[in-house]
């Protein structure tokens, strides 16, 4: 099996060493990214295919086709670090992925993920056998599911409808209606599809063996098709909670962002995910945490306030991707971007796009608040302390203002949650200066 890594936005060039690709595999990587919903019209939205060599986008994960997988980090740098390991950069993402999904990862799960030597589907799978064994021995859960049947003795209770019209010519055969206590319900369902399908992906030795554990512990609950999975049936209460962190794994694994090619001359299979999107539910996840208790309310992806009027109905609608609110209404706009802002020595603009400025002033206007924030992830090549910039909208001696901040994703996630504590509450306070 050829495994290989690079950067979101990095190359890796064509060749027989341990530092590029075979172009056979290359080429069958391209085909499996290529039908990845964040592939594009194009196609290559995920991977860019050229002359010398592959490209990465700001999609990351793993790409896998027969004989080899490909991975995928994101550029995670913690303050003061010019070059992060893959090690370091794994063990961010799926911290990220933990916080935004809300699995927790304790310090004895931690420790002996094989961070260094296996890839991030690898890292997941791990953890998802973990809590998932662990979870096992404490019991599958049951519950009772309504049967109808006929029996020749009676079971619960008569259907006396279907007695005395369809079996009124067998009175030998009772119409029965009774619940049966049964591990053959959804949640289980979803993790037998689960078992199933990473199954096929698993190269670890002990990720193999756990899921052929866990296999024979599921042998008896019915096969669904991951497409016929209904998760609309699951109901978590106090007798089963322990289940949640499991079912947020299982749809990282098996859900929207999970993708499995089968068609043509290619079988493979796609963990992605986009990084914009990850960035944005991990800080709004630490918002909601650090602000609880507080007179704010952060929603995240709401609004949905329109730009135009056309005869009076609405064009253009708005979906912000972060709003908190307090007691008067909507006090501030986040929007997230998964971008390297520059340092100021090199643009004074600091490579902050006119087409977001742009987006965030029409969000001041729509939803009458006089504070919106661009926040970016900061890197090495930026100051030791993250960055907190305001400007005034309009005109010099505005009471709108526009903040582009950044926050270290690096750090724990209590100092993130606390830094972007902070950094709300600096903002929304009456203004000082014009950089905070």
């Amino acid at each position: 099996m050829i495994q290989r890594s690079l950067r979101e936005w990095e190359t890796i060039a064509y060749g027989e060493d341990a530092a590029s690709i075979p172009e056979a595999h290359a080429a069958r990587l391209i085909e499996v990214a290529g039908r990845s919903p964040f592939a594009g019209r194009g196609g290559e939205g995920v991977l860019e295919y050229r002359r010398k060599h592959l490209r990465a986008r700001g999609v990351v994960g793993v790409i896998a086709s027969p004989g080899c997988q490909l991975e995928i980090l994101p550029k995670i740098e913690a303050i003061g670090e010019a070059n992060a390991t893959d090690e370091a950069l794994r063990r961010r993402l799926v911290h990220m992925l933990a916080v935004a999904r809300d699995i927790r990862i304790d310090a004895r799960n931690s420790a002996n993920l094989g961070w260094q030597r296996d890839t991030l589907l690898e890292i997941l799978i791990r953890l998802f056998c973990r809590k998932m064994i662990e979870a096992v021995r404490q019991g599958i859960p049951r519950r009772y599911i309504a049967h109808e049947d006929d029996l020749p003795a009676l079971r619960g209770r008569l259907d006396v409808t279907r007695q005395f019209s369809t079996l009124a010519a067998q009175p030998q055969t009772l119409a029965c209606r009774y619940d049966e206590l049964s591990p053959n319900i959804a949640l289980n369902q979803i993790m037998k599809a689960t078992i199933s399908r990473i199954a096929c992906l698993a190269t670890a030795a002990d990720n193999q063996r756990s899921l052929r554990e866990l296999s024979f512990a599921y042998s008896d609950i019915a096969a669904v098709p991951p497409a016929a999975l209904r998760w609309d049936l699951i109901i978590l209460d106090r007798t089963n909670q322990r289940w949640h962190e499991l079912l947020s794994l299982a749809r990282l694994l098996l859900g929207e962002r999970y993708q499995t090619t089968s068609v043509g001359s290619t079988d493979g299979q796609a963990l992605l995910f986009e990084m914009s999107t990850l960035f944005e539910a991990y800080v709004a996840r630490l918002l909601q945490r650090a602000l609880a208790g507080t007179a704010f309310r952060v929603t995240t992806q709401g609004g949905h306030r329109d730009c135009l009027y056309e005869d009076g109905t609405g064009r253009f609608r708005t979906r912000p991707d972060i709003l908190i609110r307090d007691a008067n209404g909507i006090a501030m706009v986040v929007d997230t971007k998964w971008k390297r802002i520059t340092p100021r020595i090199d643009d004074p603009k600091q490579g902050v796009s006119q087409a977001d400025v742009y987006q965030l002033m029409a969000y001041s206007r729509i939803y009458e608040c006089d504070r919106v924030m661009l926040l970016y992830p900061h890197h090495h090549e930026l100051s030791a302390d993250p960055l907190c910039r305001s400007y005034d909208i309009v005109s010099p001696n505005g009471a709108d203002r526009l903040i582009v901040s950044t926050v270290d994703v690096s750090a724990s996630h209590s100092s993130v949650a606390g830094a972007l504590a902070s950094l709300v509450s600096r903002s929304l306070s009456p203004r000082n200066a014009a950089v905070i």
